[in-house]
């Protein structure tokens, strides 16, 4: 099982990413969301000057934000400068789109963006444009791109129709943590669902699954909501409720059964905020930190829901249980202000038993 750190795109905390490496985590996602963070090809070029071993990619970048053939160039830039250790992440934009107040990308374009882009990764001609143009880099030489070396691309899906399309279209994908290694195979069911209907056969040892949570490794004794528990992973589980929140309010789908306890509370405080501003205030801290106003909604249900918390050997059966199932990597998103406190924790404790 690799170990990877998901990134709020931070032009100056490259040192964390430095850090990452030099404690053998695997991968580095930059996050793509323009209206929170640094932008990620900027930080993804510092951190490419500053590091060696550590993969380099991004986690994930927005298919709606920016065309197939600016994405392909951009991190193929970011190839010319870590050749051989870069990926391509890639999603619809839950939250870099309704931010902006928009939707997400819809299934079909984001198949139809996924077909596109991937052709324009290997430097390959690609149709572009509402009359279909062939497009491709036409001066891949010269340094100004690097197409020589692969660079695998892993499509985000957290429901069946977007896990289809990274069985149809990706090298591997990145999705929401199961609770168990079992869970994998329904996971393994859509992905090769959605190959087989694009005519491809999927080799599961080469297909690349990551799964995208937070860790924190608990004290002998401590609860799982202790305060040092929230500090760690409180955003992570914050921004699950905001995507719980989007899904409600976009789409009239209902809350999971661990926000039932919060979930009349924290409506009634996002209802409160004019619905013309509502979009930004829904993803205020993202990821990073826990707005005041918000700490009350950390209950254990929803602390546990989307981070992963437990003793060094409860972490450790857990990790080798998913990768039993087909997990290949999980990627930690800590709050912002304990990052590095939760970064040398699993690596100490963590990634010498994985």
């Amino acid at each position: 099982m690799d170990i990877g750190i998901c990134v709020a795109s931070h032009v100056g905390d490259i040192g964390y990413v430095v850090r990452a490496e030099e404690l053998g985590y695997s991968h580095a996602w930059l996050a793509d969301s323009q209206m929170l963070w640094s932008d990620c090809y900027a930080t993804l070029a510092l951190a490419a000057d500053r590091t060696s071993r550590i993969n380099l990619g991004t986690g994930v970048a927005v298919t709606g934000t920016r065309p197939a053939p600016v994405n392909a160039a951009a991190i193929a830039t970011i190839n010319a400068l870590a050749p051989g250790r870069t990926f391509c992440g890639v999603g619809a934009g839950n939250t870099a789109m309704r931010v902006m107040g928009l939707p997400p990308q819809r299934i079909a374009s984001y198949d139809a963006y996924l077909g596109e882009l991937k052709p324009l990764l290997k430097g390959e001609e690609a149709l572009h444009g509402p009359e279909g143009a062939p497009i491709r880099h036409i001066m891949p030489d010269q340094g100004f791109v690097n197409f020589a070396d692969e660079i695998p691309l892993y499509v985000s899906g957290f429901g069946p129709r977007s896990l289809a399309l990274a069985g149809k279209h990706g090298d591997g994908a990145v999705l929401a943590p199961p609770d168990f290694g079992a869970a994998m195979a329904n996971i393994w069911h859509l992905i090769e669902a959605g190959a087989e209907a694009g005519g491809r056969t999927l080799d599961r040892e080469r297909f690349y699954m990551t799964a995208l949570t937070t860790m924190v490794v608990l004290e002998e004794g401590e609860a799982k909501d202790s305060e040092r528990v929230k500090s760690q992973c409180g955003a992570m589980a914050m921004a699950a409720v905001h995507y719980a929140y989007d899904q409600y309010r976009n789409f009239g789908h209902q809350p999971p059964n661990a926000l039932a306890g919060i979930w009349a509370d924290y409506t009634a405080l996002l209802e409160s905020f004019p619905r013309e501003r509502r979009h930004q205030r829904i993803h205020a801290g993202h990821n990073c930190w826990v707005l005041p106003e918000e700490e009350r909604f950390l209950t254990p249900e929803v602390l546990a829901a989307s981070s992963m918390i437990g003793t060094a050997d409860e972490l450790i059966e857990r990790l080798r249980d998913l990768a039993a199932g087909g997990l290949d990597q999980v990627m930690i998103l800590p709050n912002f202000d304990t990052r590095f406190d939760v970064l040398e924790r699993v690596g100490a404790k963590i990634l010498p038993n994985v």
